[in-house]
């Protein structure tokens, strides 16, 4: 297990450089100048070159790229152009609030996909199976943008029962986590359902029924445990989105996140903010997905890894 993971962590440090070198190459094709977004268009001319030369933008481009990689390996992933602040400091700041919103939204899409998909699976063609599929196709059918504003709509416009944006305890957390974790739950739902259906006509789910254990415990304890192989590689690819922040969902909803921060340095061609949150985000996620290897282990005995 440990050579596993040493392995596995020896890897991240070419895909992290890669990330780097596409992220930088990608931002220096893209329009628009940094230096333009800070200045103004009322700037004269030497003033725009004096910044230039500060902020070491006329460069070669493999020089700028050197000492960008040189900062990080130091800890040091540079200062936003907008508020010169660090920015590991800022990335600080939002990540509890984008961690808050993704253990929101996966504990909502675990707790009601798996149920949904349970439901389905050992009653299949009842009620259950037919309410869990409609929900969904419904689920994957509708984009994110859509079902956040129609969930402001009702029920904080019509009903008036919870806040529709800002990070005001619980209340405020409800909408975005639902919103967050409706395909999470669509897609959970159909693939426990299938999982467990499987599962359920194996041989092994025969003899624990004849040996008379109830429902439940064949249900969970047996078929259930069996199926989770999938549902962990999606919760890990849905919980690792999560975690680097939604910038729909963190935009609809003024969510002070690491979505919605990457979009603001975006739209002000903030090129460190830039590339310190497509770092940040590349190691969360590729953290996460270490992390679900290592429950295939416990969850099924038969992987092992050497």
């Amino acid at each position: 297990m440990t050579g596993f993971v040493g392995r596995r962590l020896l890897l991240v440090i070419p895909t992290l450089l890669g990330v780097l070198a596409a992220a930088f190459l990608l931002l220096e094709v893209a329009p628009g100048d940094p230096v333009q977004e800070m200045v103004g268009e009322r700037a004269d001319s030497e003033t725009i070159a004096r910044l230039r030369a500060e902020l070491h933008l006329d460069d070669p481009l493999p020089v700028r790229f050197g000492h960008y990689v040189g900062g990080v390996l130091r800890g040091d992933l540079g200062r936003s152009y907008i508020t010169r602040r660090p920015i590991a400091q800022d990335l600080m700041e939002r990540f509890p609030k984008t961690a808050q919103l993704a253990l929101a939204a996966m504990s909502f899409a675990a707790l009601t996909g798996l149920t949904l998909g349970v439901l389905a699976a050992v009653r299949p063609g009842g009620w259950a199976d037919r309410w869990a599929m409609m929900l969904s196709y419904l689920g994957v059918s509708f984009p994110v943008y859509w079902v956040g504003l129609l969930l402001i709509l009702l029920f904080a416009v019509t009903l008036r029962w919870l806040p529709p944006s800002g990070t005001g305890g619980l209340a405020a957390l409800i909408l975005p986590a639902a919103t967050l974790g409706m395909r999470s739950v669509a897609v959970l739902a159909r693939m426990t359902r299938g999982a467990m259906r499987e599962a359920l006509a194996s041989d092994y789910i025969r003899t624990a029924r004849a040996k008379g254990l109830p429902d439940r415990t064949v249900w969970l304890r047996h078929a259930l445990r069996n199926a989770m192989i999938p549902v962990i590689t999606v919760l890990a690819l849905d919980t690792g989105s999560y975690l680097t922040g939604s910038l729909l969902t963190e935009s609809i909803f003024a969510w002070p996140g690491l979505g919605r921060y990457v979009l603001t340095a975006i739209e002000k061609r903030d090129l460190p903010a830039i590339e310190g949150g497509i770092l940040f985000m590349s190691v969360v996620f590729v953290l996460v997905n270490l992390i679900a290897d290592l429950l295939y282990a416990k969850v099924d005995p038969r992987i092992a890894y050497d």
